[in-house]
């Protein structure tokens, strides 16, 4: 007579060690989808603004996005010159410089992902005190505009998701590239994505 299957201890065995490999397997399973998520979110960022550098050279008029806080986050939306005088703070109020992309968070489409500079990465711009933990740097009206001509302002946005994930999206200028960059916290510099 033949014997056909398995015994109950073998079964013990096989489920004891998937359950092993399982535990030892999730923890770098986890940090590796955090890592995608936050080079996600700063895919993402960069996307979107070259989508305002496409919508100057479109309309032929300036483009800004507008980064703002909101409990304890930052939303962002695109807005429009609507008097040729460039995006303003105050003619986004009265209506003059109109909305034109809606507005958006980061959380919203990567959680655990957010504006944030963690606390072991050296930002690129070397700001002291205070202005260290401001994830978003593009002067004081927290927009970066587009002009018609393909220039624009200058600005980095510190993106970090869980773990040790810290990107940043660069702005220049004069030739209104866009770059995302990666900080590597072995060495301690930011290299490009």
């Amino acid at each position: 007579m033949s014997r056909r299957g398995y015994s109950l201890i073998e079964l013990v065995v096989c489920v004891a060690l998937m359950l092993v490999l399982v535990g030892v397997a999730t923890p770098a399973w986890l940090i590796a989808r955090a890592g995608v998520r936050a080079v996600g979110a700063a895919d993402y960022v960069a996307s979107r603004l070259h989508v305002a550098r496409l919508e100057a050279l479109k309309r032929r008029a300036n483009v800004a996005v507008r980064f703002e806080a909101e409990a304890g986050d930052f939303r962002w939306a695109m807005y429009a010159d609507g008097n040729g005088n460039g995006v303003r703070t105050a003619e986004i109020a009265a209506g003059i410089d109109p909305l034109i992309r809606a507005h958006e968070r980061l959380s919203d489409h990567f959680p655990g992902v957010g504006f944030r500079i963690l606390d072991l990465a050296e930002p690129i711009d070397g700001a002291d005190g205070a202005d260290q933990a401001d994830p978003i740097r593009v002067g004081r009206s927290r927009m970066i505009s587009f002009s018609p001509t393909g220039t624009s302002s200058s600005g980095t946005v510190y993106i970090g998701g869980q773990g040790p994930h810290q990107l940043a999206v660069r702005v220049l200028g004069a030739t209104g590239r866009i770059r995302a960059l990666t900080f590597n916290f072995s060495s301690g510099s930011w290299e490009p994505r």
